[in-house]
This record gives structure tokens, C-alpha cells and sequence, in this order.
């Protein structure tokens, strides 16, 4: 029984002390690969709910890309053109960090142009950001608004 106990009380204990210490790397095998944005927002910061502004990109622009890599290498592919007549416009490739604990995703472009973020849903469907800088108030009750971006598969 004393055996028993202390096989039980070791067990216990060597599943309590393992942590996943690969989140990171689970969440960069979710994000890995090619979105496409589905839906750009402004949404109330006295609430963070009420939706001030929303677009979905039409024409060309729905073929827009950012595509990541469990290297931390990103690109953003932009298309241009009229009716289906799309062309790539613009690749624009770089670096990014994240951080699993805070959710904070920047994205440094080789322009040099750092863009950061925090990861606000993050699936295999469904990847939506929340920009940390460049925000304003744009329904006027003087507290600053948020920028998201939704990006699909």
C-alpha cells in the first residue's frame, strides 16, 4: 500500500511540475501559412464592443495575402487591377516576434517598419489582431478607438 502511495504521490507530482513549454510553438504551427484579410474594424474603446466602422475587402484587394512561417519570416502581398484582371502589386517580406504569454505579434518589415499587434483569436479558420499603435477616436467621446483586422484561410 506504502508503494502504492508513493508511486500515486510521484506521479502526481511529475504531472503537475510539466508544463506545456511548446505553447509558442503550437501557436506558430497555427499560424503558419497564407491569410487572406477577411474583414477590417474600428470598434468603441469605452466598450470594446460597439462596432464604429467595418470593411471587407472586394475587387482585388480580396486576393491581398499575409502569409507567416514558423521561422518568424512574414510577407504581405498586396493586388491591384480591375474586375478579375488582379495583379501583384506589391510583396513586402520581413521578420516577427511573438509572445505567447502577453499575445503581442510584431511585424517587422525589411523597410524597417515595425507593426505591433496583440493576437486577439487564433485558430486554424480564424486569425484577428488587434493593433497596438496608430489608434484614434473616431467617434468623438474622447477615448481612443481600436483597429482590428480579421484574416481567414
Amino acid at each position: 500500500m506504502k508503494k502504492q502511495l508513493l508511486l500515486f504521490a510521484f506521479s502526481a507530482l511529475a504531472l503537475t511540475s510539466c508544463e506545456d513549454d511548446n505553447i509558442e510553438a503550437y501557436e506558430l504551427d497555427m499560424m503558419k501559412g497564407d491569410w487572406k484579410t477577411s474583414k477590417t474594424e474600428i470598434i468603441s474603446g469605452a466598450d470594446d464592443k460597439t462596432v464604429i466602422f467595418s470593411e471587407t475587402p472586394s475587387g482585388c484587394s480580396e486576393k491581398d495575402n499575409t502569409h507567416f512561417r514558423t521561422d518568424y519570416y512574414t510577407s504581405y502581398t498586396s493586388y491591384t487591377g480591375v474586375g478579375a484582371d488582379c495583379q501583384v502589386n506589391e510583396t513586402v517580406e520581413g521578420t516577427y516576434t511573438y509572445d505567447p504569454d502577453t499575445k503581442d505579434l510584431t511585424l517587422t518589415y525589411n523597410d524597417g517598419s515595425a507593426i505591433p499587434y496583440r493576437v486577439v483569436v487564433l485558430t486554424n479558420t480564424e486569425l484577428k489582431l488587434m493593433m497596438l499603435v496608430g489608434n484614434i477616436d473616431v467617434d468623438g467621446d474622447q477615448i481612443v478607438d481600436n483597429n482590428y483586422i480579421t484574416f481567414k484561410r
